[in-house]
């Protein structure tokens, strides 16, 4: 294991990590709804779901291919490298909206979300690449971990600039430029491939059905995936509506939004660096059915809670678990793709993790809706997410026999 690489690899986590935390889960969303679009018809709500919904249509439909264009082609830094500057210039752009322009913004964001998360699809695939099967657990959760903690320092800095708010995308976009300079220096050059880019595409494009058989072929990571769509909409959902749940229903400000989540982002840091290497130690399906057990616990209790205060503590303890969830997720699939295939399959992984957020917040807005605009009725339905993820995890088989020292 490269110590250099695995340092790089970790430090784009911190890099990447302020643009969630900032432009799709605490400030951004509010900013949007509230001052570009300010209509209190609904409109903004309404754009800012169509705009996350489209950047994960887009990149759910997209990853497969281009993981398996980018594994036959030798490709994977060259689209990461290209996803990360579609971001940066995303987000750098967006500091040019002012109130009104509701279109311009959130074709913008559009933009910066599917270079983000696209990008991630070919970090991740890095993984099984860089780290040995028995450290793939601790080294996920070290990723994690340190993202949480760039995610915690740029809403630091966010608070800083909540009055002049444009400075805030551009400071995002500087923090993810500078510090993922490291992984496109040190990360493993792209190798030759056993055909052309442009050859990797055309084949990709005529032959998409035997990419899925390659995955279907695999009953485990078949079956890893299932479970994967169900528990990871959960969690999506819940990152992406926490900022309207504690404003809707526990009467949040922005600003006291803003600390809610940089709490929770060290409470996730926590967790990510706590259960890293019992991941390794038991396998990380071992810590996914701890953590899902928490996030059902964590689910029904919103439903009935009405102390603010109390929710803050909830949200705190699910925290714990977000981080290692996400990890756990990461190095349990690292562990279920064959050599030569880590793109083409993290593809797949990214489009069960997009599709699915594209279904959690529309159960999540009919449960609401239904309710009259009572957001709890949303919380049983993000917990039955977590209860079938956790049902079908027991049918995929740890490939790892936990160490028993």
């Amino acid at each position: 294991m490269d110590k250099k690489q695995v340092g790089a690899w970790v430090l784009f986590d911190f890099a990447n990590s302020v643009y969630p935390a900032v432009m799709t889960t605490a400030v951004f969303p509010l900013v949007y709804v509230q001052s570009i679009v300010a209509d209190d018809a609904g409109r903004g709500d309404f754009l800012w779901g169509l705009g996350l919904s489209v950047s994960a249509f887009i990149v759910a439909t997209s990853a497969p291919l281009l993981g398996a264009i980018a594994d036959r082609g030798g490709a994977r830094k060259k689209f990461m490298m290209a996803y990360t500057a579609l971001c940066l210039i995303g987000v750098a752009l967006i500091s040019t909206i002012e109130v009104g322009m509701a279109v311009r913004g959130i074709l913008l964001f559009i933009v910066a979300n599917v270079g983000f998360e696209s990008a991630v699809v070919f970090y991740n695939a890095y993984l099984p690449d860089i780290v040995p099967a028995d450290k793939r657990g601790q080294v996920s959760g070290l990723g994690f971990g340190v993202g949480y903690l760039g995610s915690a320092l740029g809403l630091i800095l966010a608070l800083q600039f909540v009055d002049t708010i444009e400075v805030v995308w551009l400071i995002v976009a500087a923090f993810f430029f500078v510090f993922s300079i490291p992984a496109f220096l040190y990360l493993p050059a792209d190798e030759k491939g056993e055909m052309s880019v442009a050859a990797a595409a055309r084949w990709g494009l005529t032959n998409f059905k035997v990419i899925v058989g390659e995955v279907w072929a695999l009953k485990d990571l078949r079956n890893f995936l299932f479970s994967f769509f169900f528990y990871i909409d959960g969690v999506l959902t819940i990152i992406a509506m926490a900022g309207v749940v504690a404003a809707g229903t526990f009467g949040f400000s922005q600003s006291e939004t803003i600390v809610l989540f940089l709490i929770v982002q060290f409470s996730a840091l926590f967790g990510a660096f706590a259960l890293a290497k019992p991941a390794d130690r038991w396998g990380p399906k071992k810590i996914l059915n701890g953590v899902l057990l928490l996030w059902i616990t964590a689910g029904i209790s919103a439903f009935f809670i009405q102390d603010r205060s109390i929710f803050f503590g909830l949200a705190v303890v699910a925290g714990f678990g977000l981080g290692s969830v996400q990890s756990s997720s990461r190095a349990f699939m690292a562990s279920l793709i064959p050599d030569g295939k880590e793109s083409e399959m993290f593809g797949f992984y990214a489009l069960c993790g997009k599709s699915s957020s594209m279904v959690g917040p529309l159960l999540f807005g009919t449960a609401a809706a239904l309710a009259g605009g009572n957001q709890r009725p949303g919380f049983l339905v993000l917990t039955a997410l977590f209860v079938i993820g956790l049902i079908l995890l027991q049918r995929v088989r740890d490939p790892r026999a936990p160490v028993t020292a």
